[in-house]
C-alpha cells in the first residue's frame, strides 16, 4: 500500500517542481538553482519507479535510498531558493512540507524492508 502511495506522491511532487521551475525560469530569470531543483525534485519519483521494478529487495532498498538522498537534496535547494528570496516563505513551507512527508515515507519503507529482510533471513 505504501508503495502505491509513494509512487503517486512522488509523481505529483515532480509535477509541482516542474511548474515551480518554469515559473522561476520565466519570471525570475533564475536558471542555476532552478535547474538543480528540477533535477533532484523529479529524480525522487524516477528512482521510486525504478525501485518498484527492482530485481531484488537489496536493489529495491538501494533505489529508494537514492530517492531519499534526492529528496533531501531537493529540500536543500528549496531552502536556498527561500533564503535567496526567489520563493516566499509560504511557498517554501508548502513545498518543504510535501518533500518532508515524502522523505518520511521513503525512510519508513526502507526501514521496514530492511527489518523484513533481517527477519526473513534469520
Amino acid at each position: 500500500m505504501k508503495q502505491v502511495i509513494i509512487k503517486d506522491k512522488t509523481f505529483e511532487f515532480a509535477v509541482q517542481i516542474v511548474e515551480l521551475y518554469k515559473r522561476l525560469h520565466d519570471t525570475k530569470k533564475e536558471y542555476v538553482l532552478g535547474k538543480q531543483l528540477l533535477r533532484s525534485g523529479t529524480s525522487i519519483g524516477a528512482n521510486t519507479r525504478e525501485a518498484l521494478n527492482a530485481e531484488s529487495k537489496a536493489d529495491f532498498i538501494h533505489k529508494l535510498a537514492i530517492a531519499q538522498k534526492e529528496c533531501d537534496e531537493t529540500i536543500y535547494w528549496l531552502e536556498l531558493l527561500k533564503e535567496s528570496n526567489f520563493i516566499s516563505s509560504a511557498e517554501f513551507d508548502s513545498y518543504n512540507s510535501k518533500a518532508t512527508e515524502i522523505l518520511k515515507i521513503l525512510r519508513s519503507i526502507i526501514l521496514t524492508t530492511k527489518q523484513n529482510l533481517i527477519t526473513h533471513n534469520s
